[in-house]
């Protein structure tokens, strides 16, 4: 009964496991091993403004504290999500008080990135005048996210998501330390890390929710199935708006490009099971046959369309099996950037020319005056010559040769495309030197 008047909170398991020293840390070997950057800088005795740049649940907030721990300095801790200059300011002042009493500060934001242009200026001073040593945590790219004049003032650390490994490490603390009543097979083990994906905060959540189920069911052993009955099992980490979506995009659609069905098939599966938006796929992969294929086998444009319309009827999960053929005929068909590279030339090249008059001959002709003006005038009708090709005709404004701009490659339905342009080039030089 006393349990129910128990007034103490309870910590949290991950809070319980945090590591006390670098030792303890699980993970991020490539930078606290022996002789790595991160172990580097705790030994030489002077710690310096850092960006901790990984996705979740993989140590930015311990490192971050155990810094402050290992070099004896005051830890300050902002969330970007709640805090704004207010705070900023009240952070600084605590550190002007810290320092009067001979302590220095490490002021941690975690989050960074949710900090706006104005408020990551805010920190700048205080930063640059030594007041705070600064420790940033994201999981978005600092390139794209952190102010440069405060990217150039802190190195970032890249930390990684943990192995299977390292995952189950983490699970033989948890029962070694707190959890010593609760038994949990191998399968269970595997089916924790794996929705776990990576992440070892949530690996203990799900932990944590594993020991409260069995003790509800009144068992002290776990296995898979006692698993799948208790706890709801969400799908794997995904960030919908972050690196992670935009790198696993980028992978999809240069398995595509390189020819590789499977890997198409894995990407695609990959950010469906995370909840991507199939409809943002299905454009993706109208754009790639554009992009990647195009003329090679114009089929592939066919294919890739009626697979986002095909989704667009029947929405999901039946119609995310067009998706899944049209990547892979898009996958195995030939490939030609030839298009796009002619589209891009085309466009750079306009861009930077000056506005050149149409050729009179090529002008409209809707009114007499404009006839009388010579508009149209000497214009050769394609239909009417041999062919249906007007042999050395211009079609560009004076001024301008042969660009050569759309280079056909020597794949798929291309061949015969160059095969007709050399044609027509003869038919040209022909004309013009007949």
């Amino acid at each position: 009964m006393a349990d129910l008047f128990q007034t103490a909170p309870v910590a949290p398991l991950a809070e319980a496991l945090r590591p006390a020293s670098l030792d303890e840390v699980i993970g991020q070997s490539h930078l606290i091993g022996q002789g790595k950057p991160l172990r580097l800088a705790f030994e030489s005795g002077k710690p310096h403004s850092m960006i901790l740049w990984g996705p979740p649940g993989v140590g930015k907030t311990t490192l971050a504290r155990l810094t402050a721990s290992a070099f004896g300095y005051e830890f300050i801790a902002l969330s970007a999500v709640f805090s704004g200059v207010k705070e900023i300011r009240a952070s600084m002042e605590q550190a002007e008080h810290n320092l009067a009493l001979g302590k220095k500060t490490i002021l941690f934001v975690d989050e960074i990135h949710r900090f706006n242009k104005s408020q990551q200026d805010g920190l700048l001073p205080f930063v640059e005048s030594g007041l705070v040593t600064f420790i940033g945590a994201t999981t978005e790219n600092p390139s794209f996210e952190v102010n440069s004049a405060l990217l150039s003032r802190a190195q970032v650390y890249v930390l990684q998501a943990l192995t299977d490994e390292e995952l189950k490490s983490l699970v033989e603390r948890a029962q070694e330390k707190v959890l010593t009543h609760l038994q949990l097979d191998e399968t269970a083990v595997d089916t924790l890390v794996g929705y776990a994906d990576g992440d070892a905060r949530r690996l203990l959540n799900l932990v944590e929710q594993t020991d409260t189920a069995a003790r509800a069911a009144g068992v002290d052993r776990v296995d898979a199935a006692f698993l799948q009955n208790a706890l709801t099992l969400n799908a794997r980490r995904f960030d919908k708006g972050g690196d992670n979506f935009y790198d696993q995009i980028s992978a999809l659609h240069k398995s595509v490009r390189g020819s590789n069905p499977d890997a198409a098939l894995y990407w695609l599966c990959r950010m469906l099971d995370g909840g991507a938006d199939a409809k943002y796929l299905s454009r993706r992969i109208v754009r790639m046959a554009w992009e990647d294929i195009g003329l090679a086998d114009p089929r592939a444009l066919q294919v890739a369309n009626d697979a986002a319309a095909t989704f667009e009827r029947l929405g999901s999960p039946e119609g995310e099996l067009a998706l899944a053929q049209a990547a892979i005929y898009l996958a195995i068909a030939p490939k030609s950037n030839a298009g796009y590279m002619a589209y891009n030339e085309a466009r750079a090249f306009i861009k930077k020319d000056k506005s050149r008059e149409v050729p009179v001959h090529l002008r409209n002709a809707p009114t007499k005056l404009m006839k009388a003006l010579g508009h149209g005038h000497a214009y050769r009708y394609a239909h009417d010559e041999p062919e249906a090709y007007a042999a050395g005709e211009t079609y560009l404004p004076d001024g301008i040769g042969d660009p050569g701009w759309y280079r056909p490659v020597p794949r798929g339905l291309e061949i015969k495309i160059a095969e007709k342009l050399a044609h027509l080039r003869k038919l040209d030089d022909d004309a013009n030197n007949g």
